[in-house]
């Protein structure tokens, strides 16, 4: 059997740029055997890995279910297993693991005592539910409320309609992040959540929730584009997440489909990050630099 010329492994195929690494299936593996199983039945075909590997590759290249390469598995056993991990919570339980470990790699502790809120409206393709219009950014879809810690990690997530207001939205997201990580004492906002208009949030962050709001606005005498004290995390945030062409814009008719997404995504950048980099970039720090061609 042909090795693959990438990892060196004697599989059927040839791997992608996408498949998950053996760090984060390492962490992955125990939290899927240890799943209920809800009925008796043949045991699987296919191996747990093979599954995420292409979910992951959906994921990365944005391609639709029915157009999975035919070297991966068959489009409706990967769309079986996304749905039923996703209504079980198991994506989630995947995520909060690698969330843990990425921290504890980083020299942090385990659970984030601060965190940062923003929102990102989507441009959605196709219809389903909670579709809205944001006037602000002239975008119809969806809008992505996001509470990440000082590295960039979710820790709550939330899709609404893009005609929600980010005040109100907010509110929701913070208190999710509060009710996963007791632990939150402090967080940074802008001027959307707080302002001239309405800054009750931070007064109802301080009571109902114990945490310390701070509002971090730009000045008037900067142009473009400027970084912001604590907040800029959240933005590289967005773009991981929009790094992969199925979250470029929203494309699923279903809100939970869609915040779903959202922790695959941060499953792939977090899993990426205990494995040292992508497995492209792996390989080309193992074998090094292409030569340089000669002119002729």
């Amino acid at each position: 059997m042909k090795k693959c010329d990438h990892c060196g492994r004697g599989d059927r195929r040839q791997c992608y740029d996408s498949d998950i690494s053996d760090v984060a299936f390492a962490v992955i593996e125990p939290i899927l055997a240890d799943r209920p199983k809800t009925k008796a039945g043949r045991p699987m075909e296919y191996a747990w890995r093979d599954v995420l590997n292409t979910v992951f590759y959906l994921l990365r290249t944005g391609c639709q279910w029915r157009q999975l390469p035919h070297d991966l598995v068959a489009w409706w056993v990967a769309y079986r297993w996304f749905r039923t991990l996703a209504k079980d919570g198991t994506w989630r339980k995947i995520h909060d693991a690698l969330h843990a470990c990425v921290r504890v790699a980083e020299g942090r502790a385990a659970a984030p005592t601060a965190c940062s809120l923003d929102a990102q409206s989507v441009q959605s393709s196709h219809g389903g539910e909670e579709i809205g219009f944001d006037k602000f950014k002239h975008c119809r879809g969806r809008k992505r409320n996001l509470a990440v810690d000082t590295s960039g990690w979710v820790l709550a997530r939330m899709v609404t309609s893009a005609r929600i207001s980010d005040r109100v939205a907010g509110r929701a997201t913070l208190r999710q992040a509060k009710d996963h990580f007791p632990t939150l004492t402090g967080g940074w906002v802008d001027g959307g959540y707080a302002n001239a208009v309405d800054e009750s949030i931070l007064g109802w962050a301080a009571k109902e929730l114990s945490i310390d709001l701070k509002v971090v606005k730009r000045s008037d005498d900067v142009k473009g584009f400027a970084v912001l004290p604590w907040r800029w995390v959240v933005e590289r945030t967005n773009a991981w997440v929009s790094a992969h062409r199925r979250c470029a814009r929203d494309y699923e008719r279903l809100v939970e489909t869609s915040e779903t997404m959202i922790d695959l995504a941060m499953i792939d950048v977090m899993g990426n990050r205990l494995a040292g980099g992508t497995r492209w970039q792996r390989w080309r720090t193992a074998i090094g630099p292409e030569p340089e061609l000669q002119p002729t």
